[in-house]
C-alpha cells in the first residue's frame, strides 16, 4: 500500500538485473576487496551500531550482490523512496532517482563500500522518519512535551534482513484508521490543487445571512460547492439549500452551527487548499509521533477541537466538551501522554504557586481579606489566619503562604477532578463556570482541561469497575468529604493537538490552529523540504 508503480517498478526490473553486478559489487560470500572493506569500515567509523552490525558481518554489505534477498532489499527501499511524499516525506531526502544514479555510478571497490554504507543510512532514515517522524516534537514548541519512541537502528535492520524487505518497509507507517484516513484526504486535496482549488473567495467581512442576494452570496454558494458542502445550484439568494451547506461547513470547522454566515464562517470558507493540506500534513507528521499502542480504552483530548473523549476499541463511547488553557504562552494547555489513575471527589483546590505569587498575592496586599474563600496554609499544610500578617512586606519570590480553596459548589475545580499524576500539573475537572461552554473558542483555562460533563464522565469510567456507577458516585459526593476513587484499571490519556483529522465516519474536519503551533511544525517539516504538492487526477 501506498508503494510505486508503473515506470518505477520497470526501472527497478533494471535496477535489479545489472546494477550492483554490472558495478562488479562483490556477492555474498564472495572474498572482497581490502578497498570495500576499508569503504565500510571507515564510513561507519563513529557510529557505534553500524560499526557493530557491519563488523558482525565481517563487511558484507547489505545491498550488494544479484542474489534474490539482496535485490529484493534494494527493490524495496527504492519502491519506498518513491512512494515517500505520498507519506508527507520530503522527496529530496528521499529520491529514488538519486539513489538509482548512485548505483549505476559507483565503479571503484571503495566506491561500492560506501556507497552500501549510505543506502543503509537512507534506509534509517526513512525507516525513522516514516515510522515515528520527521521532528522532534519538543524542538518544535516548548509546550509539545510529547517523547517519541523511536526503534533502534539495529532493530530496524534486523526487520530489513527478514524474509519479506517490502512488507516490512511498508509495515514501518502508522497502521490506524486516521493515518490511512488522512493519506486518501491528502490525496484528494492535492488533486484539487491540481485542478486549481475552490474558485474565487467571498470579498469582504459582512455578515451574510438568509434571504441575502448578490455576487457574496453567489461566490459563497460556489465556494461551498466546490468544497462538497453543497449540490450544484444556480440560485442567486442565500435559500435553505444554501444555508444547510453553511450548517454543514460550520460543524466541520468546529464553528458555532447556526447557518448564518459570520465573519469567523467566510474566514474559514475562505482558506485556500494549500493551507488545509499543510494542516493535514502536520496532522500526518502527529499521527507518526503517537505510532505507539494508545489503550483499548483511551481518553483523547483534541485541544483544538476543544473536546475530551472515551475511546473504546476504536470507537467513541463518551464525549464532552471542555474549556482548555488560553493562549498566552504560560497557559497553554501542554500536549503529552499519561495513565489515569483515580479521581477525587469534593476536592479541594491546591492553588499553584504561579497562581499564588500572581494573581493573588498583589490582591492580598491590596486587601488582606480579598479572595476570603481560599485558605492560607503554612509548608505543612496547616491553616493560617490572615490577621496581622502584612503582605505587602512579601515578593512572589518571598512569600512563605500556599493557598487552598476547600471543597464546595464553588471550588474551582467543580465537583469532581481527574488525576493522571504528572510534572505538568495537568488534569482534568469539572467547573463551576459553565457559561463558558457554549462559546465557540473556549480557551480560558491556565493549562488544566475543563469538563462540561464531568458526572457523566465519572459515570463512563466508573461503569467498569461498578454495577451502579451514578448511585456510586452520588453516594460519595453528598458526604461532601474530599474522597480518592482509585481506577481498578488505569486508563492512557493523550493530550493532543491536531488542526485537520477525521470524524469517525471518515469526514474530514478542520480546526483553528489558535496556539500557532502547526505553524510552528509545518515551518520545521517545511524546512527539511516538505512541500505542498499537486498531483494529475
Amino acid at each position: 500500500m501506498f508503494f510505486g508503480s508503473g515506470p518505477l517498478l520497470r526501472r527497478l526490473i533494471l535496477v535489479s538485473s545489472i546494477s550492483f553486478v554490472a558495478a562488479g559489487l562483490p556477492l555474498p560470500g564472495q572474498a572482497q576487496s581490502t578497498g570495500y572493506r576499508l569503504a565500510i569500515a571507515e564510513a561507519v567509523s563513529g557510529d557505534r551500531e553500524l560499526a557493530e552490525f557491519y563488523r558482525g558481518r565481517a563487511y558484507v554489505g547489505l545491498w550488494s550482490g544479484s542474489d534474490e534477498m539482496a535485490i529484493a532489499r534494494r527493490n524495496a527501499l527504492l519502491l519506498a523512496l518513491d512512494a515517500a511524499p505520498r507519506h508527507g516525506l520530503p522527496s529530496v531526502l528521499f529520491d529514488a532517482n538519486t539513489v538509482e544514479a548512485d548505483i549505476r555510478s559507483a565503479r571503484t571497490d571503495f566506491d561500492k563500500g560506501r556507497l552500501d554504507v549510505r543506502l543503509t543510512r537512507l534506509f534509517l532514515t526513512y525507516a525513522h522518519a516514516v515510522q515515528s517522524g520527521l521532528v522532534e516534537p519538543r524542538d518544535v514548541d516548548d509546550n509539545i512535551k510529547r517523547s517519541i519512541s523511536r526503534e533502534s537502528d539495529l532493530s530496524l535492520i534486523a526487520g530489513l534482513l527478514g524474509p519479506d524487505p517490502v512488507s516490512f518497509i511498508r509495515g514501518l507507517a502508522p497502521d490506524t484508521p486516521e493515518y490511512v484516513r488522512l493519506l486518501r484526504e491528502k490525496a484528494q486535496l492535492e488533486e484539487v490543487l491540481a485542478s486549481g482549488g475552490w474558485g474565487l473567495s467571498v470579498q469582504g467581512t459582512e455578515t451574510l445571512r438568509p434571504g441575502d442576494e448578490g455576487p457574496r452570496v453567489i461566490a459563497l454558494r460556489d465556494r461551498l460547492i466546490a468544497m462538497g458542502f453543497m449540490d450544484h445550484s444556480i440560485s442567486r439568494r442565500y435559500d435553505a439549500a444554501l444555508q444547510a451547506a453553511v450548517v454543514s461547513f460550520q460543524e466541520s470547522h468546529g464553528l458555532l452551527a447556526d447557518g448564518i454566515a459570520g465573519e469567523s464562517t467566510i474566514s474559514e470558507v475562505n482558506v485556500d487548499v494549500e493551507e488545509r493540506l499543510k494542516s493535514v500534513l502536520v496532522a500526518l507528521e502527529g499521527e507518526r509521533w503517537m505510532n505507539r499502542d494508545r489503550g483499548d480504552r483511551h481518553i483523547w483530548v483534541n485541544l483544538t477541537d476543544f473536546t475530551a473523549a472515551i475511546v473504546d476499541h476504536g470507537e467513541v463511547t463518551f464525549q464532552t466538551r471542555s474549556v482548555i488553557g488560553a493562549r498566552s504562552d504560560d497557559r497553554q494547555s501542554p500536549e503529552f501522554s499519561d495513565r489515569m489513575e483515580h479521581m477525587v471527589i469534593n476536592p479541594s483546590w491546591y492553588v499553584p504557586r504561579s497562581i499564588v505569587v500572581n494573581e493573588y498575592l498583589p490582591q492580598l496586599q491590596a486587601d488582606p481579606a480579598a479572595a476570603s474563600y481560599i485558605n492560607l496554609t503554612d509548608n505543612d499544610g496547616n491553616v493560617v489566619s490572615r490577621a496581622g500578617i502584612d503582605f505587602t512586606q512579601f515578593t512572589d519570590a518571598t512569600f512563605p503562604f500556599g493557598m487552598k480553596q476547600p471543597p464546595s459548589n464553588s471550588n474551582a475545580l467543580g465537583l469532581v477532578k481527574f488525576m493522571f499524576p504528572n510534572r505538568y500539573n495537568i488534569y482534568l475537572h469539572d467547573t463551576p463556570a459553565k457559561s463558558l461552554f457554549g462559546r465557540e473558542v473556549r480557551a480560558y483555562s491556565h493549562g488544566c482541561i475543563r469538563l462540561n460533563e464531568p458526572f457523566e464522565f465519572a459515570y463512563a469510567l466508573l461503569a467498569r469497575q461498578t454495577s451502579n456507577p451514578v448511585e456510586y458516585f452520588h453516594s460519595i459526593l453528598e458526604t461532601g468529604n474530599e474522597t480518592q476513587v482509585n481506577l481498578e484499571q488505569h486508563v492512557p490519556v493523550h493530550l493532543v493537538y491536531r488542526t485537520a483529522f477525521t470524524h469517525t465516519t471518515g469526514e474530514l474536519q478542520f480546526r483553528r490552529d489558535i496556539y500557532g503551533r502547526d505553524a510552528k511544525i509545518w515551518s520545521a517539516l517545511s524546512a527539511l523540504g516538505v512541500e505542498i504538492g499537486a498531483v494529475n487526477g
